[in-house]
């Protein structure tokens, strides 16, 4: 086995539970808490419903729940309901962001709830209101 390449758990695979690891890519179902040292990525036709916490995410199916993350990516036809907790974000035109943002300046640093609501935005694109 290649301690290099991502944990998969594939389009047929529903899982319920706690992940830990390096990389992982998710193409299937999860539900649960994910913490993750390296990078998560989510495929499309992914659904998962979870509490994360990773250096980076690539989101291009269905993410609801928590992420705090260093860099988030959001693809195209990716969709994201929850609270972001993230220093760098990029979003596609075409995906769905829908909830409480927490964006830039060491923001996936902090660690205390107080902090964690300083900043926050409550984001709906594609004809949504921004407000702050």
């Amino acid at each position: 086995m290649d301690a290099d390449k991502p944990t998969l758990i594939d389009a047929h695979v529903e899982f319920e539970g706690v992940l830990k690891g390096k990389d992982v890519h998710i193409q299937g179902r999860f539900l649960g808490e994910i913490q993750l040292s390296g990078r998560l990525s989510l495929g499309e036709g992914s659904r998962v419903e979870a509490k994360v916490v990773a250096d980076s995410a690539e989101i291009a199916g269905d993410f609801k729940g928590q992420l705090k993350v260093r860099r988030l990516v959001l693809l195209d036809k990716g969709r994201f309901d929850g609270t972001l907790d993230a220093q760098a974000m990029v979003v596609h035109e075409g995906a769905l962001l829908n909830g409480a943002v927490n964006s830039g300046g060491g923001a996936a640093a902090r660690g205390s709830a107080e902090d964690a609501t300083k900043g926050r935005v409550e984001a709906k694109p594609a004809g949504g209101a921004v407000a702050g």
